[in-house]
Protein backbone atom coordinates (compact mmCIF):
# COMPACT_ATOMS: atom_id res chain seq x y z
CA UNK A 1 0.00 0.00 0.00
CA UNK A 2 1.30 3.27 -1.24
CA UNK A 3 1.12 6.89 0.04
CA UNK A 4 -0.73 6.58 3.04
CA UNK A 5 0.07 10.13 4.46
CA UNK A 6 -2.00 11.55 1.73
CA UNK A 7 -4.49 8.61 2.22
CA UNK A 8 -4.62 9.63 5.97
CA UNK A 9 -5.12 13.58 4.87
CA UNK A 10 -7.86 12.87 2.47
CA UNK A 11 -9.94 10.57 5.07
CA UNK A 12 -9.50 13.29 7.36
CA UNK A 13 -10.90 15.81 5.56
CA UNK A 14 -13.32 13.82 4.04
CA UNK A 15 -14.65 13.05 7.57
CA UNK A 16 -14.63 16.80 8.59
CA UNK A 17 -17.24 17.28 5.49
CA UNK A 18 -19.62 13.99 6.25
CA UNK A 19 -22.31 14.25 8.49
CA UNK A 20 -22.81 11.44 10.88
CA UNK A 21 -24.57 8.69 8.67
CA UNK A 22 -22.15 9.27 6.25
CA UNK A 23 -18.92 8.96 8.39
CA UNK A 24 -20.42 5.57 9.78
CA UNK A 25 -21.12 3.89 6.51
CA UNK A 26 -17.62 5.47 5.09
CA UNK A 27 -16.02 3.32 8.26
CA UNK A 28 -18.01 0.10 7.87
CA UNK A 29 -17.16 0.27 4.29
CA UNK A 30 -13.55 0.78 4.97
CA UNK A 31 -12.87 -2.06 7.26
CA UNK A 32 -15.03 -4.11 4.91
CA UNK A 33 -12.45 -3.06 1.74
CA UNK A 34 -9.56 -3.87 4.86
CA UNK A 35 -10.80 -7.12 5.43
CA UNK A 36 -11.02 -8.30 2.35
CA UNK A 37 -7.45 -8.01 1.28
CA UNK A 38 -5.74 -10.54 0.59
CA UNK A 39 -8.91 -13.34 0.04
CA UNK A 40 -8.92 -15.74 -2.72
CA UNK A 41 -11.23 -14.81 -4.86
CA UNK A 42 -14.66 -16.33 -4.21
CA UNK A 43 -16.19 -15.50 -7.99
CA UNK A 44 -18.90 -12.93 -6.68
CA UNK A 45 -18.63 -9.23 -6.54
CA UNK A 46 -16.74 -8.55 -3.26
CA UNK A 47 -19.10 -6.28 -0.79
CA UNK A 48 -16.50 -3.56 -0.78
CA UNK A 49 -17.12 -3.15 -4.68
CA UNK A 50 -20.52 -2.63 -3.69
CA UNK A 51 -20.01 -0.30 -1.20
CA UNK A 52 -17.80 1.21 -4.19
CA UNK A 53 -20.67 1.94 -6.52
CA UNK A 54 -23.13 3.35 -3.91
CA UNK A 55 -20.38 5.88 -2.32
CA UNK A 56 -22.22 8.70 -4.38
CA UNK A 57 -25.80 7.97 -2.62
CA UNK A 58 -23.82 7.45 1.06
CA UNK A 59 -21.69 10.34 0.67
CA UNK A 60 -22.90 12.69 -1.51
CA UNK A 61 -21.88 12.98 -5.26
CA UNK A 62 -19.36 15.58 -4.26
CA UNK A 63 -17.47 13.31 -1.91
CA UNK A 64 -17.73 10.24 -3.60
CA UNK A 65 -14.41 10.55 -5.58
CA UNK A 66 -12.67 10.66 -2.21
CA UNK A 67 -14.45 8.13 -0.77
CA UNK A 68 -14.27 5.70 -3.43
CA UNK A 69 -9.97 6.32 -3.50
CA UNK A 70 -10.61 5.73 0.43
CA UNK A 71 -11.97 2.55 -0.66
CA UNK A 72 -9.67 1.52 -3.38
CA UNK A 73 -6.74 2.05 -1.09
CA UNK A 74 -8.19 -0.18 1.90
CA UNK A 75 -8.36 -2.74 -0.52
CA UNK A 76 -5.11 -1.79 -1.71
CA UNK A 77 -6.32 -2.95 -4.88
CA UNK A 78 -3.67 -4.02 -7.12
CA UNK A 79 -3.78 -3.29 -11.12
CA UNK A 80 -6.03 -5.95 -11.90
CA UNK A 81 -8.34 -5.15 -9.16
CA UNK A 82 -8.35 -1.50 -11.05
CA UNK A 83 -8.64 -2.62 -14.04
CA UNK A 84 -11.94 -4.93 -13.18
CA UNK A 85 -13.46 -1.62 -11.22
CA UNK A 86 -12.98 0.39 -14.10
CA UNK A 87 -14.28 -1.51 -16.77
CA UNK A 88 -17.21 -2.49 -14.85
CA UNK A 89 -17.72 1.33 -13.40
CA UNK A 90 -19.90 4.06 -14.72
CA UNK A 91 -17.37 7.05 -15.58
CA UNK A 92 -18.09 8.81 -12.36
CA UNK A 93 -16.89 5.17 -10.59
CA UNK A 94 -14.02 5.35 -13.55
CA UNK A 95 -12.86 8.56 -12.33
CA UNK A 96 -12.54 7.53 -8.90
CA UNK A 97 -10.04 4.85 -10.25
CA UNK A 98 -7.97 7.24 -11.97
CA UNK A 99 -7.61 9.79 -9.24
CA UNK A 100 -6.55 6.65 -7.34
CA UNK A 101 -3.64 5.53 -9.32
CA UNK A 102 -0.56 7.45 -8.15
CA UNK A 103 -2.12 6.38 -4.39
CA UNK A 104 -1.62 2.23 -5.32
CA UNK A 105 0.46 1.73 -8.66
CA UNK A 106 4.23 2.59 -8.39
CA UNK A 107 4.77 1.58 -11.51
CA UNK A 108 3.34 1.76 -15.16
CA UNK A 109 1.20 -0.54 -15.06
CA UNK A 110 -2.36 0.80 -15.16
CA UNK A 111 -1.46 2.86 -17.81
CA UNK A 112 -3.90 1.06 -20.19
CA UNK A 113 -6.60 2.80 -18.43
CA UNK A 114 -5.29 5.97 -18.51
CA UNK A 115 -4.95 5.55 -22.40
CA UNK A 116 -8.63 4.54 -22.29
CA UNK A 117 -9.74 7.74 -20.78
CA UNK A 118 -7.55 9.69 -23.18
CA UNK A 119 -9.70 8.25 -25.71
CA UNK A 120 -13.27 9.16 -24.48
CA UNK A 121 -14.66 12.93 -25.41
CA UNK A 122 -15.79 12.81 -21.14
CA UNK A 123 -13.96 15.82 -19.95
CA UNK A 124 -13.81 14.85 -16.46
CA UNK A 125 -12.43 11.78 -16.95
CA UNK A 126 -9.65 13.50 -19.93
CA UNK A 127 -9.04 15.68 -16.48
CA UNK A 128 -8.43 12.83 -14.41
CA UNK A 129 -6.39 10.70 -16.49
CA UNK A 130 -4.22 13.74 -17.12
CA UNK A 131 -3.07 13.94 -13.06
CA UNK A 132 0.09 12.71 -11.19
CA UNK A 133 0.48 8.76 -12.72
CA UNK A 134 0.16 10.36 -16.15
CA UNK A 135 2.71 12.54 -15.41
CA UNK A 136 5.11 9.95 -14.10
CA UNK A 137 4.70 7.24 -16.60
CA UNK A 138 3.22 8.46 -19.84
CA UNK A 139 5.55 8.32 -22.50
CA UNK A 140 6.33 11.58 -24.26
CA UNK A 141 4.69 11.48 -26.82
CA UNK A 142 1.46 10.08 -25.68
CA UNK A 143 1.85 12.82 -23.08
CA UNK A 144 2.03 15.09 -25.87
CA UNK A 145 -1.23 13.77 -27.76
CA UNK A 146 -2.93 13.95 -24.09
CA UNK A 147 -1.95 17.72 -24.04
CA UNK A 148 -3.22 18.57 -26.86
CA UNK A 149 -6.33 16.09 -26.38
CA UNK A 150 -7.32 18.82 -23.52
CA UNK A 151 -7.16 21.62 -25.96
CA UNK A 152 -9.38 20.05 -27.95
CA UNK A 153 -12.02 18.79 -25.79
CA UNK A 154 -11.67 22.09 -23.40
CA UNK A 155 -10.15 20.68 -20.42
CA UNK A 156 -8.58 23.40 -18.64
CA UNK A 157 -4.26 22.55 -19.05
CA UNK A 158 -4.38 23.85 -14.91
CA UNK A 159 -5.50 19.89 -14.91
CA UNK A 160 -2.40 18.47 -16.44
CA UNK A 161 -0.03 17.44 -13.55
CA UNK A 162 3.61 18.90 -13.95
CA UNK A 163 2.89 20.45 -17.14
CA UNK A 164 5.58 23.39 -16.24
CA UNK A 165 8.39 20.78 -15.98
CA UNK A 166 7.37 18.15 -18.61
CA UNK A 167 6.72 21.22 -21.43
CA UNK A 168 10.09 22.70 -20.69
CA UNK A 169 12.14 22.96 -23.57
CA UNK A 170 10.28 20.43 -25.60
CA UNK A 171 10.59 21.17 -29.43
CA UNK A 172 8.19 18.30 -30.44
CA UNK A 173 5.35 19.38 -28.25
CA UNK A 174 5.91 23.40 -29.59
CA UNK A 175 5.20 21.90 -33.22
CA UNK A 176 2.64 19.98 -32.28
CA UNK A 177 1.02 23.67 -30.28
CA UNK A 178 1.94 25.27 -33.90
CA UNK A 179 0.52 23.22 -35.91
CA UNK A 180 -2.81 22.75 -33.90
CA UNK A 181 -2.72 26.61 -33.97
CA UNK A 182 -2.62 26.79 -37.70
CA UNK A 183 -4.84 24.68 -38.50
CA UNK A 184 -7.72 26.67 -36.39
CA UNK A 185 -6.05 29.97 -37.75
CA UNK A 186 -6.86 28.66 -40.94
CA UNK A 187 -10.33 27.38 -40.67
CA UNK A 188 -11.29 30.90 -39.20
CA UNK A 189 -11.52 29.30 -35.68
CA UNK A 190 -10.67 30.48 -32.54
CA UNK A 191 -6.85 29.31 -30.68
CA UNK A 192 -7.51 28.48 -27.18
CA UNK A 193 -5.62 30.57 -24.96
CA UNK A 194 -4.57 27.59 -23.09
CA UNK A 195 -2.34 26.51 -26.25
CA UNK A 196 -0.59 30.01 -25.96
CA UNK A 197 0.23 29.07 -22.36
CA UNK A 198 1.67 25.73 -23.26
CA UNK A 199 3.50 27.13 -25.83
CA UNK A 200 5.81 29.50 -23.87
CA UNK A 201 6.76 26.82 -21.63
CA UNK A 202 8.07 25.02 -24.11
CA UNK A 203 10.69 27.60 -24.42
CA UNK A 204 14.46 26.42 -24.16
CA UNK A 205 14.73 29.36 -21.14
CA UNK A 206 11.27 27.92 -19.23
CA UNK A 207 12.44 28.02 -15.42
CA UNK A 208 11.50 24.81 -14.89
CA UNK A 209 13.98 22.04 -16.13
CA UNK A 210 15.23 21.35 -12.47
CA UNK A 211 11.87 21.21 -10.85
CA UNK A 212 11.21 17.67 -9.26
CA UNK A 213 7.90 15.64 -9.83
CA UNK A 214 4.73 17.01 -7.58
CA UNK A 215 3.26 14.28 -4.88
CA UNK A 216 0.14 12.95 -5.55
CA UNK A 217 -2.91 14.90 -5.17
CA UNK A 218 -5.96 13.88 -3.86
CA UNK A 219 -9.52 14.12 -4.81
CA UNK A 220 -11.83 16.96 -3.87
CA UNK A 221 -13.85 16.18 -1.04
CA UNK A 222 -16.42 18.41 -1.83
CA UNK A 223 -14.93 21.58 0.48
CA UNK A 224 -13.73 22.73 -2.93
CA UNK A 225 -15.30 23.76 -5.89
CA UNK A 226 -14.55 21.33 -8.88
CA UNK A 227 -13.36 22.96 -11.84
Amino acid sequence: MTDAPAIADLRTRLEAALGGAARAWLDQATAEAAAHHGQPDQGTTPVWELRFAEAGRRCGQEHADAARVLLLHAADADPTTLARVYEQGTAAERRAVLHALPHLVPGPEALPLVEDALRTNDTRLVAAAVGPYAARHLAPHHWRHAVLKCLFTGVSVEAVADLDRRACADAELARMLGDYAGERTAAGRPVPSDLHRVLALTTPTAPYAAVAPSAPVTPSTGEEQES
